[in-house]
């Protein structure tokens, strides 16, 4: 035994001795305590191991039309799994995840996804994409962004967009087709107008005005109108009319939706609010418990003064203009003519004190912010609007 040994010992130390010889002759030679070192190998997983499904609890979801991005971490924040899912695969995907927490930017298709995830047992928290940015690290690509997601869905000072039901969408589609509509009626108005006073046929400004165009266009008897030119404008005239028609309709079916809903109703009783905006807000506003306040529900829609403080300094601009801009838009017209037509806003102390202060688009502005407030009150308390009795 001892032989063997030293036969060993005397091999190794040859070997030595020849690799040492070797590195003279190379013009360098390695110290004695680092021939006999150890190489250690850091036995790791696998880096493409299939993760575990359980180790997933929050998922950052980027949509798009067909090829979907899902970022997921675990308990710990360590990222599990970094995947592209076609269209097809993203349900079945989130149908073999355990009950996890979803993030999406609440973009096109973000309220379809979100129901659908959440009828899978997943809770979903839609957000702003604007309040997603910040946390996208230097290059923005799908990927990048579905950790954005993932990272910011978990802050505790993100603010959320409640998921809306399939109803509400219904009827926020009903506004957005009339809006539509709407639109191009203008359009065409706009363009027959100026068609005619090349030919100096001209009529008042308003809606209500635009037949007395159209009957001109259709009397042949008209000499002021060239033939061809009639043909044109008779091409125009018939795409007014029946964008009218298509209008009143919308407009009908707004009306079913206004009586059977009964935020909406409550939403009619406060003064500047008929039912075309009362729908809009009942079908918008999915959740006004949302806001704390009345004044964070006209800040939402951009109708409080825009700050730009620094050094204790308050500075104050005009509105903000955030939010939603159609809501904003018809508090604003409601506002201007509620000014205009009741009495008893104008009798207001308050309507009148402002009017002699600001201009009049300021003061339908500060119209509608207090619209706003009162009927996020309305909303939050479930009550009709009760107007409060001016002392004498």
């Amino acid at each position: 035994m001892i032989t063997a040994l030293k036969q060993l010992y005397e091999q190794n130390h040859t070997g030595d001795l020849r690799a040492r010889r070797g590195d003279r002759m190379m013009g360098w030679m390695a110290p004695l305590r680092h021939l006999g070192a150890k190489v250690l190998v850091d036995r790791k997983p696998p880096a493409n191991r299939e993760p575990s499904m359980n180790e997933i609890t929050t998922v950052g979801l980027d949509l798009a039309k067909h090829v979907f991005q899902v970022h997921a971490v675990d308990a710990e924040g360590d990222t599990v799994l970094r995947k592209q899912l076609r269209r097809g695969q993203v349900l079945a995907f989130f149908s073999r995840l355990p009950r996890c927490l979803v993030g999406m930017e609440a973009c096109a298709t973000a309220h379809y996804w979100a129901r659908e995830l959440r009828a899978l047992g997943h809770e979903v928290r839609l957000m702003p994409a604007q309040y997603v940015k910040a946390y996208v690290k230097r290059n923005k690509n799908d990927a990048a962004d579905a950790e954005a997601i993932c990272e910011a869905v978990g802050r505790p000072t993100m603010r959320f967009v409640p998921v809306k039901t399939a109803e509400q969408q219904a009827a926020v589609l009903l506004h957005r087709g009339r809006e539509r509509l709407v639109r191009q009626r203008t359009m065409l108005v706009n363009a027959l107008r100026a068609h005619l006073a090349e030919f100096g046929v001209i009529a008042p400004q308003g809606l209500r005005n635009v037949g007395r165009l159209i009957a001109i266009i259709r009397d042949d008897d008209d000499a002021r109108l060239p033939g061809l030119a009639r043909q044109v404008l008779q091409v125009l005239a018939v795409q007014i009319e029946q964008l009218e028609a298509a209008i009143a309709a919308l407009e009908k079916r707004l009306m079913g939706w206004h009586k059977s809903n009964p935020v909406s109703q409550r939403l009619a009783t406060i003064p500047g609010i008929g039912p075309i905006i009362a729908t809009a807000i009942a079908a918008m506003v999915a959740e006004p418990s949302g806001f704390r306040s009345g004044r964070e529900f006209a800040a939402w829609l951009g109708l409080v003064p825009r700050q730009n403080s620094t050094g204790g300094k308050n500075r104050l601009g005009g509105i903000s203009k955030r939010g939603n801009q159609y809501l904003r838009r018809l508090l604003i017209n409601g506002a201007s003519a509620n000014l205009l037509r009741s009495k008893a806003t104008n009798a207001d102390p308050w309507v009148i004190g402002l009017r002699r202060r600001r201009p009049s688009l300021v003061v339908a502005v500060a119209l509608a912010n207090k619209t706003a407030r009162i009927a996020w009150a309305v909303m939050h308390r479930q009550e009709n609007y009760q107007r409060m009795a001016t002392a004498a």
